[in-house]
Formats: structure tokens, C-alpha cells, sequence
């Protein structure tokens, strides 16, 4: 528990604040971090006595001959659940450093409770992704994850859903951030961690979507509000643990496909899309070049606009910023080059699926 790098860091901060030298020992009495570089790895015969007796040491002029090698000070027993895990000594005359001496022990075992919790915590959020790691598996070991989950006290309950949140630039550490998200869902019924830098991961756990969606609400305004440009992709429900990667694929699909003005996407948005993706290349590139080759990009970027505005003329020459009669003449060019029209129905879907697959390139 009592680690050298833990100990030395402790020694650097309390130094700066006594300007006494400070010495901690392990459980076997050897020094393992000092302000004097010299006394390193050497055996303090004051701490043993501590570690023994487990009670406060005054060493000073009158009983300095009895531990050799020390110096005038106070050694005090260091405590971590009623467990005495090391010494820390504080050289000096003992009457003029008692005074704060109880208070350097205290600094010191809360240093190491802090990082004690900092460590359960790491070690409860790498399970989880371990967790979710396991479950994109295509043949998963649920014996596993079943053990890995009860160690944090969750259950793996349907139906599952899976939301991607994809982060720009993000001022928070991961541990803020991770903690801003758990404060909005609760713990028993999401499991949520890192897949990169910029991807966080939800796994929900038997909740119904409708809920879902305004809890990811609470997440763009909650980020939003510490400037972080956030886009969420959510995939389909699903009920079985191994269908759980098909969850996550749909909300990375979400990502893709989903336009880039939306915050959050669900699959079933942009399915179709996702649809038109899984075809044969070449089979995408003849349609697409059957039904668009003889366009100009300025005609598809107009049906792009078109079909955006659900074929409203008015409101497509508005966010276009053209006239309406211009609008009506280049719909009319593509009715003449494609022999389709884009304001009937049939012809219409025609034209959107090669608008998209136009986009896709």
C-alpha cells in the first residue's frame, strides 16, 4: 500500500510546507523516501522500534546513542485501516516540531487513503471496460463477465442498448468526465467507460429508450455547458448478451451516417443509409452512376437541399437562398437528364438512394 513513489510524494509536499527533513520508513523499517538522498534504502533502527511497539518514538539528545544511526526527532506510526504500514520521522529539536507532528501523521495516512480510493476506483472503471471489451467479442465467456460484475456489484440485465458519445475537444480529465456521466445515470443500470480518446461508451442495462433519450439530452446540455461540442450515436435495443456488439455497431453507424448538425442519432434514423452501405461496391457505384451520371454536382447538391426539405419548394429556395423559379427550372433539368421526378414519390426514393450513396464517397 505504502508505495516509494507514494512516500516520496509525500515527503516533496510536506518538506515545502515544514522545511524540515522528513523521513518515511516501510513496514521493515528501511527508508524508502527521504529529504536527504544519502539515507536511502538504509535500515532506521527508531522505526523498527515504532513498527514494534506501535507507539510514537521521541529520540533527542538523551537517548540518541541507543538507535544508531538516527538523528533527534519524533517518529510517528503510520496507519491505514487500523493497520500500521510504515513510520514517518520528522528530524528536528522534538520540542519545537511536536506541535505539528500529530498533524503530518494525519496529512499523511489521508494521502493515502486518497490515493487508496483513487486506485479502487481505477480498478472498478478498467472492469468495467474489460466488461464491455468481452461483450464485442464474437463468442463471449459469460462466466467471466458474470464474475468480473459481481466484484462491483452490477447485473447484467435485457434489454441492452449501446450509446457512443464522441467528444471534440474536451477540457475535463477523463475521471471529471466520467464522473459527470455517472452522475446522470445510475450505476446499477449503465456501464460506462473510455474506447479512446474522444469515444466513451454506454452500455445500458434495462431501461426503456424512451427514458434513455432524455437522460442523453441531460448529457449534450450538461457538456455543452463546459463547452464540449458532444455528437451521441445510439444503437437498437436488444436482448441478449451476445447481441450486444451489434447494439455498438449501430451507434457508430449512428456517427457516420447521422448529419453532422445532430447531436444525437439514433440507428433507426439512419438505417436505410447503413442498409445501402452493406451493398457491393460495385454494385453502389452502377446505381449511383446510373441514376446521377449525367448530373452536375451544383443539380445533386440541389436535390441533396430538396429532399432535406421534404420536397417543400418554397422552404428549399429559402435555405438554398435562390429564387423559387430557379428551383423549379433545375428540378426540371434533372426530371429531363435522369428521366425521373423528384416530386413524385416512386421516383423520388429512386433519386434520395443515389443521393446518398453520392454522399458516401
Amino acid at each position: 500500500m505504502l508505495t516509494q513513489e507514494m512516500a516520496s510524494n509525500i515527503v516533496e509536499q510536506t518538506m515545502i510546507r515544514l522545511n524540515r527533513n522528513i523521513n518515511i520508513m516501510n513496514d521493515k523499517g528501511m527508508i524508502i523516501a527521504s529529504g536527504d538522498q544519502n539515507r536511502l534504502y538504509q535500515l532506521h533502527f527508531g522505526a523498527m522500534e515504532v513498527l514494534k511497539t506501535g507507539k510514537p518514538l521521541i529520540i533527542d539528545q538523551n537517548n540518541q546513542r541507543h538507535w544508531e544511526g538516527s538523528l533527534p526527532g519524533i517518529n510517528l506510526p503510520i496507519k491505514f485501516q487500523e493497520r500500521i504500514i510504515g513510520v514517518i520521522g520528522i528530524t528536528g529539536v522534538p520540542e519545537e516540531i511536536m506541535e505539528f507532528g500529530e498533524l503530518v501523521k494525519m496529512i499523511t495516512e489521508m494521502m493515502i487513503q486518497q490515493s487508496f480510493i483513487a486506485e479502487q476506483l481505477e480498478w472498478k472503471q478498467r472492469l468495467k471496460e474489460q466488461v464491455f471489451e468481452e461483450l464485442l467479442k464474437d463468442h463471449i465467456q459469460e462466466e467471466s463477465i458474470k464474475q468480473r460484475l459481481n466484484l462491483i456489484d452490477i447485473k447484467i440485465v435485457p434489454p441492452f442498448q449501446v450509446a457512443v458519445i464522441e467528444t471534440a475537444q474536451n477540457p475535463l480529465k477523463r475521471s471529471e468526465l466520467l464522473q459527470l456521466l455517472e452522475g446522470i445515470f445510475n450505476k446499477k443500470h449503465a456501464l460506462i467507460g473510455f474506447l479512446n480518446v474522444n469515444r466513451i461508451f454506454l452500455l445500458f442495462l434495462n431501461q426503456p429508450e424512451a427514458a434513455l433519450k432524455q437522460k442523453l439530452i441531460t448529457v449534450l446540455n450538461q457538456l455543452g455547458a463546459h463547452n464540449i461540442a458532444v455528437r451521441i450515436g445510439l444503437g437498437s435495443t436488444v436482448m441478449a448478451e451476445t447481441q450486444v456488439r451489434h447494439s455498438y455497431h449501430e451507434a457508430l453507424k449512428a456517427l457516420q451516417f447521422g448529419s453532422m448538425e445532430q447531436n444525437l442519432i439514433s440507428f433507426t434514423e439512419i438505417e436505410t443509409k447503413a442498409l445501402l452501405d452493406s451493398l457491393d461496391e460495385r454494385a453502389k457505384r452502377l446505381y449511383q452512376n446510373r441514376i446521377l451520371g449525367k448530373l452536375s454536382d451544383k443539380l445533386i447538391e440541389t436535390l441533396e437541399h430538396f429532399f432535406k426539405c421534404n420536397q417543400n419548394i418554397g422552404e428549399c429556395a429559402k435555405t438554398m437562398y435562390i429564387h423559387r423559379n430557379s428551383l423549379i427550372y433545375r428540378l426540371k433539368k434533372i426530371r429531363e437528364l435522369t428521366g425521373l421526378d423528384p416530386q413524385k414519390l416512386n421516383d423520388a426514393v429512386a433519386l434520395q438512394l443515389a443521393v446518398w450513396l453520392w454522399q458516401m464517397k
